[in-house]
């Protein structure tokens, strides 16, 4: 993990599915366990869902938030 994947996560949008178009920091835990149980995509959107899952099951999602503000 770098601060460019983190930059990702408060910039890039969930390109398909029920969360089209959502950042991809702001997809619901739900939605990113059940990827984590049914296998993440390939790809870099696999990489930063499996990565904002990771943030998301640990409790450490508010490291996000200095980067939403610039």
């Amino acid at each position: 993990m770098n601060s460019e994947h983190l930059q990702h996560l408060v910039t890039r949008t969930m390109p398909y599915g029920k969360y089209k178009g959502r950042l991809i920091a702001d997809l619901p835990g739900q939605y990113l366990n059940w990827f984590a149980r049914e296998g993440f995509p390939p790809g870099e959107i696999g990489k930063l869902l499996a990565l904002m899952q990771e943030l998301d099951h640990n409790g450490l999602s508010s490291l996000l938030d200095p980067l939403r503000k610039r």
